[in-house]
């Protein structure tokens, strides 16, 4: 068992614990229905945490030497400042705007910074690509995506479709089916559905 392989596992263990791992019927922000929600949120609390995760994830990208790391509101807003202050650079967030991601609150980037996209959990990579967008419309260049679970199974590279100049790597790899919601299993089985950032069943 790889290192790697194992850190992996000690970090989902860890989310367990704190509660950032939920079982049930939740509704994505995709749209799909899946038995399984990562909130990272839950883990990120927690400083001693936050920096440690943001340690490892800045590991695999130090040798890029990025200029900022930048993540999507609000998701990648701790994450992309943890990790900034391990690779000693600056942080900024996108948020959302019109169906787009934007940088607001005076953060600007050049033409000659290297960034890094953080994110907590990708699933469909919807926020990384829109925020992806909003740095190559600052001329900016992406030199990778750092995540803390990758949902995909270990396909999130192709998920996004960056190009192979772009480093995507995660911490943790996790299979967590996402249905659309005619075909979804639980709905069948009349299992409550949750929005999980409410907490609060939908409809």
């Amino acid at each position: 068992m790889s290192a790697r392989r194992l850190h992996g596992e000690k970090l989902l263990e860890r989310l367990r614990e704190v509660g950032a791992v939920l079982d049930g019927h939740f509704l994505l922000t995709s749209g799909k229905h899946s038995p399984v929600f990562i909130q990272c949120s839950q883990a990120l609390q927690y400083p001693a945490d936050a920096e440690r995760i943001a340690k490892t994830l800045a590991a695999r990208f130090a040798a890029l030497e990025p200029t900022v790391v930048a993540g999507p509101a609000m998701g990648g807003v701790i994450l992309a400042h943890e990790v900034a202050r391990a690779l000693g650079v600056r942080s900024s967030f996108t948020e959302k705007q019109n169906g787009s991601q934007v940088f607001r609150r005076g953060f600007r980037l050049t033409d000659e910074d290297r960034v890094l996209l953080v994110e907590d959990v990708l699933t469909t990579g919807g926020s990384v690509l829109r925020s992806a967008a909003a740095v190559k419309a600052a001329g900016a260049a992406i030199v990778g995506v750092g995540l803390i679970i990758d949902r995909t199974a270990g396909k999130a590279a192709e998920a996004l479709g960056l190009g192979p100049g772009v480093e995507v790597r995660a911490l943790a790899f996790m299979d967590a089916p996402g249905y659309p919601p005619d075909q979804c299993p639980m709905c069948r089985d009349g299992v409550p559905l949750v929005r999980p950032k409410e907490q609060d069943p939908v409809g």
